[in-house]
């Protein structure tokens, strides 16, 4: 059980403080829900059952995990799928699990095919842009937290490690 205060991941509501854990005899008769507030959107608030299955609830990562995340970024696979179709139910198998992993498996998938269909003189698809803007939304938002840098320098922050990596 999370307790109040602390940062998780929740499903599609990316980055959340436990704000309590309460009845609501409205809902459900002697259920606990989390009371539950986006991050990065303020004031909202959600309302999800202790108990529930249906949906990814996790911490967030801590600043040494996430440290050894990117340290790790280099050896972590791309999605290797040519047919569209495919790669589009790889990609939301992988946006499924709210992995910070997965995250950068979708990332750097995109980013290559971006540098290959640029040689090309083409785009990268919709579905490509889509799911790195989920993953990158969803990876700089919770890698900001323990690393304690704002989100929108995360991306800057992981390609100045990477590339400072690659070089030594």
């Amino acid at each position: 059980m999370f307790q109040i205060g602390e940062m998780i991941v929740c499903d599609h509501n990316g980055v959340c403080r436990v704000l309590a854990v309460t009845e609501m005899p409205a809902l459900r008769e002697g259920v606990l829900y989390y009371e539950l507030e986006p991050v990065y959107s303020k004031g909202s608030r959600i309302y999800v059952p202790v108990d529930t299955e249906k949906l990814v609830m996790r911490r967030v990562s801590t600043a040494e995990e996430g440290e050894a995340l990117l340290d790790e970024i280099p050896q972590i696979e791309t999605i290797g799928i040519e047919n569209e179709k495919k790669r589009e139910e790889q990609y939301r198998e992988v946006a499924r699990r709210y992995d910070c992993r997965g995250w950068v498996r979708i990332i750097k998938t995109v980013h290559m095919r971006r540098k290959s269909r640029g040689l090309e003189g083409k785009k990268i698809t919709y579905v490509d842009e889509k799911y790195m803007k989920l993953a990158e939304e969803n990876l700089y938002g919770e890698i900001s937290i323990p690393l304690k840098i704002e989100k929108d320098r995360v991306g800057e922050y992981i390609r100045s490690r990477v590339g400072s990596g690659e070089k030594s």
